[in-house]
């Protein structure tokens, strides 16, 4: 038929246009086992045949082709029309497929034709069909197969401009973190070598400051050094100066002391064949001499050696011409003492041979004081086995000076050094010493015997020790003795009670090193002649030398006792001296501080002879005991009392060592203060005056308390059981 062979060419043509090249897929894989069951089922057309037929086949009757083989271009045209073919029945609802089969047999009879030339041309049209099919599948599978690579080629594009700008951000921030970085590091490098800079310069500015403070300080130590050189210069040339002037004033002293007895001479005038006037006129030119000396001195600052030996040159002519003198009115008054004998003689003689052998009168009486009773005195001299004792005491004190005198005039810095350690390791111990607790006394003694056996102390934060210097141990020894007796005489003296502590440490430092013991008795006694006991005197007529070597009381000392006090001009002040009088620039102290001085001296005394170190040998006894105390109150009471000191001493003493005394000796203390009430007591009343009797009201006073009680209290401040364990 003509239709069925334009059909087949419109399929040819479909199949050789641009459209019919594509494969169609119709989701057949989706279906899964539907595909294999339409496989098996009995071929028939698809939807689209119809179609195809109705609308594509018109237009190709309308309009032929000019040949069978090749369909003209309005085919061509209307099989490229896209438009004119659906994809799908779904995409195209305006042409269903062939419907089934209907009951209404009309429209089933008027189909059947078409629907038997369907079914007979079957097997083309499942191969167009399958073509169609297989072209949209191709051309499907082809399509997602380019956008997939499109897409893979996209996205990898896309990875890769990533990748890319992620580089390209990390080699700027690299770049900008080595920028930052490297700006850092400049920056460092600058601070660091700013700081460098700075370190440099500020340590080279601590070296010139040190360097400049380092040449401050030697100049600094230099002119302190000379200044310490100078004023020691000074100091010693000053204390040298004072030292000659204080000569020159006792030079001076005993010059008018030689020409007051050269003076006196003029009484044996009529004795004498010689001119007194050129021994007057000579002994004034000496005075003058040394006077003209210090008032030369004093304008000009201080005496030389060369003034002092003039001076002494003077004085010793002045001696000269007043021994020369003295002998001469001696030998004039045994030729007049001659010449009256023999002259007596021969009257005498005369005498006898004009009256008899029997007008010889008897010889008188010896005399007798008042109440026609013989005068008993005391004792006026000094035992001489004491003064024995007393002088020992004093040689072993003057060889101990010598001992260490290379010490104290050395002029080294070094042994003034050391000596000064000395004196301060010595002394400050004992300055300390107080009514404190018995654990700090203990220390004390401990630190002062220590430095006594050899031992270093501490000292001023130095370490001290006696054998830096040979004559180390006996300096040691005399400045401690010393310093001893002067707390006596200024601590003691104000606060009675510190003499208690202070004399149980020297009496535990006496028992350990006897020999300051005896250094402690001879600054006692020197300071203090009354603890000897002896009254040191100056004996009318004697000379100063003598008298300052005397060791002797003469009978008339305590009657011319006040008239010294009164007119010392002419006792001189080196005989208060050596009663223990302090005398400064000529002038004598007055009597309270001397009594105040004398009573703290006696008190510390009276203490060390009954104390003994509690920490000692107890076996051993005391090197300074109750026997010496005894032996001093008997020997005081066998002395003519002296106005004012006397009975000062004895309160002192009987108040500090009474009770003991009284526990020693019990019944013979008892009848020697007896002794004093009924005989010492008028003694020492007789020779006081109206304004001097305080003292000796209170001593009275005082013994008769004691003898109403028939105790002696014990002394305030002393040192109980219940003080060490403190």
């Amino acid at each position: 038929m003509p239709s069925e062979g334009r059909c087949w060419e419109t399929l040819q043509a479909l199949r050789s246009s641009n459209k019919g090249r594509l494969c169609y897929h119709r989701d057949w894989l989706l279906r899964g086992e539907d595909v294999l069951e339409e496989c098996m089922t009995l071929p028939k057309l698809s939807s689209y045949s119809g179609w195809v037929v109705d609308h594509v086949l018109p237009h190709t009757q309308e309009n032929p082709a000019p040949s069978e083989t090749s369909p003209s271009p309005r085919y061509t045209s209307a099989l490229d029309e896209p438009s004119c073919v659906p994809k799908s029945p779904v995409r195209n609802s305006a042409f269903p497929p062939a419907s089934p089969a209907t009951p209404d047999g009309t429209k089933d009879k008027q189909e059947s034709p078409h629907t038997e030339s369907m079914v007979l041309q079957s097997s083309r049209g499942i191969k167009v069909e399958g073509c169609i099919r297989m072209y949209e599948l191709v051309h499907r599978m082809k399509g997602m197969d380019g956008l997939r690579q499109w897409q893979e080629e996209q996205e990898r594009k896309v990875r890769s401009l990533s990748e890319m700008a992620s580089e390209q951000l990390k080699r700027f921030d690299e770049r900008k973190e080595l920028k930052q970085h490297k700006e850092f590091q400049d920056l460092r490098e600058v601070m660091e070598k700013s700081s460098r800079e700075a370190l440099g310069h500020q340590e080279k500015l601590k070296a010139e400051h040190r360097h400049r403070a380092k040449i401050l300080n030697l100049k600094l130590r230099e002119a302190e050094q000379q200044r310490l050189k100078q004023a020691e210069q000074e100091r010693l040339r000053r204390e040298e100066g004072q030292g000659r002037l204080r000569t020159l004033y006792a030079l001076q002293e005993e010059v008018l002391q030689l020409s007051q007895q050269l003076d006196a001479s003029e009484q044996h005038r009529d004795l004498l064949q010689i001119d007194l006037a050129a021994s007057r006129t000579r002994g004034n030119q000496l005075c003058s001499l040394i006077s003209g000396i210090i008032r030369a001195t004093s304008e000009s600052g201080y005496p030389t050696a060369e003034n002092q030996a003039e001076a002494e040159r003077a004085l010793q002519e002045m001696r000269d011409l007043l021994t020369n003198l003295r002998q001469e009115i001696a030998r004039a008054c045994e030729d007049k003492k001659r010449q009256d004998e023999e002259e007596a003689q021969v009257k005498l003689q005369e005498s006898q041979m004009q009256q008899g052998p029997e007008a010889r009168k008897e010889s008188p009486a010896p005399s007798q004081g008042p109440g026609g009773k013989q005068n008993e005195d005391l004792q006026v001299k000094v035992q001489d086995s004491t003064m024995q004792w007393y002088q020992q005491l004093q040689d072993a004190a003057t060889q101990c000076v010598l001992a260490f005198e290379g010490l104290t005039n050395s002029k080294d810095s070094q042994a003034k050094k050391i000596k000064m350690d000395l004196q301060k390791a010595a002394t400050i111990p004992v300055s300390q010493i107080s009514t404190i607790a018995g654990s700090k006394l203990k220390e004390i003694f401990d630190k002062i015997h220590s430095l006594l056996s050899g031992k270093p102390v501490h000292s001023g934060g130095r370490a001290v020790s006696v054998t830096l210097t040979p004559q180390g141990l006996d300096f040691v020894q005399y400045k401690l003795a010393e310093k001893f007796v002067k707390q006596g005489e200024e601590e003691v003296a104000s606060h009675h009670e510190a003499a208690f502590p202070i004399a149980v440490v020297a009496s535990g430092i006496w028992e350990l090193h006897p020999r300051v013991g005896d250094l402690i008795l001879a600054h006692l006694h020197k300071k203090c002649p009354y603890s000897v006991p002896f009254y040191p005197a100056f004996k009318e007529g004697m000379a100063l030398e003598d008298y300052q070597s005397s060791s002797y009381v003469p009978w008339m000392f305590h009657q011319k006792y006040n008239v010294f006090r009164a007119n010392w001009t002419a006792f001189g002040t080196c005989g208060f001296r050596l009663l223990g009088y302090q005398v400064k620039d000529s002038k004598v102290e007055q009597q309270d501080n001397f009594l105040k001085r004398m009573s703290g001296m006696i008190r510390l005394y009276a203490a060390i002879i009954q104390l003994r170190w509690p920490y000692g040998n107890r076996q051993e006894v005391h090197p300074h005991g109750l026997n010496h105390g005894w032996r001093w109150l008997a020997q005081i009471l066998n002395m003519e009392p002296l106005s004012d000191v006397t009975a000062t001493l004895l309160f002192d003493f009987l108040e500090v060592c009474g009770n003991a005394l009284m526990k020693q000796y019990q019944g013979q203390f008892w009848k020697m203060i007896i002794l004093i009430k009924e005989d010492y007591f008028p003694r020492i009343e007789a020779i006081t005056s109206a304004g001097q009797r305080g003292s000796f009201i209170r001593l009275k006073q005082f013994l008769e308390k004691c003898l109403q009680r028939k105790e002696i209290p014990v002394p305030k401040g002393f040192l109980t059981s219940s003080f060490w364990r403190s």
